[in-house]
């Protein structure tokens, strides 16, 4: 694949990382407006315009004005959120999205990704919140030393597993 060809893919995809990554220097908007502006060439105006739509899409109208500095991590996270739906990508990535977050903000950023989910969004979400997963996933696939160890559908991989490994890890997370 050529590196145009891949930069077309990349496109495509949007990333969610565990440490948010926002530019400590713009407010909320600014961090969302400046996807759309730097890839797709938009207007500031019309960044701006798509930003707070995405900010209201993660219930963060309220905080458009603030810096990363200012925001709970949970609050930081859903600005993540909305800055890579901002790229209107075909896919989501989300690596640990909530594995930064105090306790209590976790329930914040798992219902913004459900809110995604619901809509028909295909996400890849890395995570060991497994009741989440069991939740919304279709699909599940328990890794360990870099390769597959089971897959299939969420239901049956976490209430079911067949894989003495997957049962072993299950247990030590839902003990806990």
């Amino acid at each position: 694949m050529t590196e145009k060809e891949l930069a077309q893919q990349r496109a495509h995809v949007g990333m969610v990382f565990q440490g948010f990554y926002l530019w400590p220097h713009l407010n909320a908007r600014d961090n969302v407006a400046i996807g759309p502006m730097k890839v797709r060439g938009m207007s500031k105006a019309e960044a701006c315009e798509l930003a707070e739509a995405m900010l209201a899409k993660v219930h963060m109208s309220h905080k458009v004005d603030e810096f990363p500095e200012r925001l709970s991590g949970g609050q930081q996270q859903r600005v993540a959120i909305a800055r890579a739906l901002a790229q209107e990508p075909k896919l989501l990535l989300f690596d640990e999205p909530t594995s930064a977050l105090d306790p209590e903000l976790v329930g914040e950023v798992l219902k913004v990704i459900h809110e995604l989910a619901d809509e028909g969004r295909s996400m890849v979400l890395v995570t060991h919140e497994i009741h989440f997963a069991r939740d919304v996933a279709d699909w599940v696939i328990y890794m360990g030393d870099g390769g597959i160890v089971e897959e299939g559908p969420a239901d049956k991989v976490l209430g079911d597993p067949q894989h003495p490994r997957t049962r072993s890890f299950l247990r030590q997370i839902l003990e806990h």
